[in-house]
């Protein structure tokens, strides 16, 4: 039997709201055995990520108390010691890499340096053997061109390449004990597949213990060997990878593994947690007959939208006397999409996906090509003309905090665009639209009042999608709009968005990095690669037979759980 590396024993942690201690984490109980890789799962508000930054002594002084419990680190109570002690620890012993490179790393260091400072705080190499234990990390954890991400600032290199420098980081002092906090949630899928890969090989290698945080069970089957379920505060389950996925016995798990877009059937409608936990479950599937029978009726009209070899070109130039160069984001695309078509969009990072719903939103002119929407182009239009037709293509973002003004009551955040827009006589009337827009997207009236940072990540999304179709639009460019939600959360918008969809016969071009979610919303698909188009056809055509390798890689690349 291996060693017990990390013992968690009835660990219970409060947080102070407005002067109440609020119980966070419940009595949790787990172990991480030597050499073991551990997965936990949970969705926002679980207590996962709180949990983990109390093993690193990272939870914050003021406001958080642990209650009662222990957390035993080879045989050392970590509760009961030091900051200065914990330094010790932290890094050295046990590393960790958190979801968000970006805003992890030090913008003004070079890559480089952050990995050196590491070194530098931790080990007595000299300078020149820090500079070689530096690259020698970067080409252990598959960086290409160690050398120029070495001299990089992190805006100059991929998110993916960001996540290798954040691991290189977190393995410089051989820790015994690497905590991955959602380290792949906003990742491509095959970036993703390469950092799972990654962290497993590096593991193997090093033979160090992981705890694999994610909201995503598909994903922890990729690489956990024991998987961790918390819910409000608690574990509801333990068990092996195995055990979870063909044995669930929490409701919860199930509903954690039910409410993932399936890639074999097509559910009516995807179940959201409350939907198992209440056992009111929908098994209606659309089949493919009912599918073609759609399709021949839209795709029988004149297309709402036409995209005419479309291309989008940018010119950049490296220093004062340097050559210009030009680089084409979006290269001859020609596509047409139909009125109450859902056009699905994917692609790797920087692909051309958004440069390309960017230009069909007049935000971005294009370079050269044509866009005729109902078979007028639109490429070349005058400004009042551009602001008429931008009622009619709206836009749902990816991130709905950044995109809502916090000033502004939500109710006057959804009538802000009804007024510039002319819509509606008055100011009443707008307001009997706004209630019952909330409605439909499934928030209180209550919500008029109210401002984004007194909603979650779901409940914002729904006042941006609110915000989008109040406007009545005929197309919706939903650009990664589910990306960072929450499986349950994300069952219930995309829920929505169909449902919409039926009752307002709006059309979607639907860009998501997330295969699965795509293949469940769309009729179309349209893989690109490079600016260009790689593969254009019937969304389960596409992922049935992939005639391209680089859509089979992409397909093959997403998690299928067990």
């Amino acid at each position: 039997m291996s060693t017990i590396l990390l013992h968690i024993n009835n660990l219970s942690i409060s947080f102070k709201n407005d002067g109440i201690d609020q119980s966070i984490i419940k009595n949790i109980s787990y172990s991480v055995f030597e050499n073991e890789i551990v997965g936990i799962v949970g969705e926002s508000g679980s207590g996962k990520s709180v949990s983990s930054l109390a093993i690193l002594g990272l939870l914050p002084k003021r406001v958080s108390n642990i209650t009662s419990g222990t957390i035993t680190f080879n045989d050392l109570d970590l509760t009961t010691i030091s900051n200065k002690q914990f330094q010790a620890i932290r890094g050295q012993k046990i590393a960790m890499i958190f979801q968000e490179p970006m805003s992890s790393l030090n913008p003004s260091m070079t890559c480089g340096k952050q990995v050196e400072e590491i070194l530098f705080q931790h080990t007595n190499l000299t300078k020149n053997q820090i500079k070689g234990e530096t690259l020698l990390l970067f080409n252990k954890v598959k960086l290409p061109h160690p050398e120029r991400v070495y001299k990089s600032y992190p805006h100059e290199i991929s998110g993916g390449q960001k996540q290798r420098v954040m691991i290189a980081m977190a393995i410089a002092c051989k820790p015994q004990l690497l905590i991955a906090d959602e380290p792949t949630t906003a990742l491509d899928v095959t970036v993703q597949k390469d950092i799972i890969s990654l962290l497993k090989e590096l593991q193997e290698e090093t033979k160090m213990s992981i705890i694999f945080i994610t909201h995503d069970l598909s994903l922890i089957s990729e690489i956990a060997n024991r998987v961790v379920v918390m819910y409000q505060g608690e574990i509801v389950e333990q068990n092996t990878v195995e055990n979870i996925f063909k044995q669930p016995k929490h409701p919860y798990t199930k509903a954690l593994i039910q409410s993932r877009p399936s890639l074999e059937v097509r559910l009516k409608t995807l179940p959201t947690i409350k939907d198992v936990l209440n056992d009111t479950v929908s098994d209606a599937i659309i089949t493919s007959d009912m599918r073609q029978i759609q399709h021949k009726k839209i795709y029988s009209k004149a297309p709402l939208l036409e995209v005419v070899n479309l291309e989008k070109e940018y010119i950049s130039k490296s220093g004062f006397f340097a050559k210009t160069e030009t680089f084409k984001a979006v290269n001859k695309v020609s596509f047409k999409l139909y009125e109450g078509e859902t056009l699905g969009l994917v692609g790797e990072s920087g692909c051309g996906k958004s440069t390309l719903g960017n230009a069909i939103l007049l935000l971005d002119k294009a370079t050269k090509g044509h866009i005729l929407y109902k078979g007028k182009d639109i490429t070349n239009l005058t400004k009042a003309e551009t602001k008429a037709i931008r009622k009619d293509i709206q836009i749902i973002f990816q991130d709905p905090y950044a995109s809502l003004n916090p000033r502004l009551t939500i109710g006057n955040a959804i009538m802000e665009p009804m007024k510039v827009h002319n819509l509606f006589t008055s100011d009443k009337e707008r307001k009997e639209q706004t209630m019952d827009v909330l409605k439909r997207v499934g928030l209180e009236e209550s919500a008029f009042n109210k401002y984004p940072h007194q909603f979650s990540g779901g409940q914002r999304q729904r006042v941006g999608i609110a915000r989008t179709i109040a406007l009545q639009p005929k197309l919706i460019v939903c650009d990664e709009s589910v990306s960072a939600l929450d499986i349950s959360v994300q069952a219930q918008v995309l829920n929505l968005l169909n449902e919409l969809k039926e009752n307002f016969g709006f059309t979607y071009i639907f860009i998501s990095h997330d295969l699965a979610v795509v293949k469940y919303m769309s009729d179309q698909l349209l893989v690109m690669n490079q600016g260009k188009i790689e593969e254009l056809d019937d969304a389960d055509v596409i992922y049935n037979s992939p005639k391209k390798d680089y859509t089979k890689k992409l397909i093959s690349a997403i998690p299928k759980g067990l």
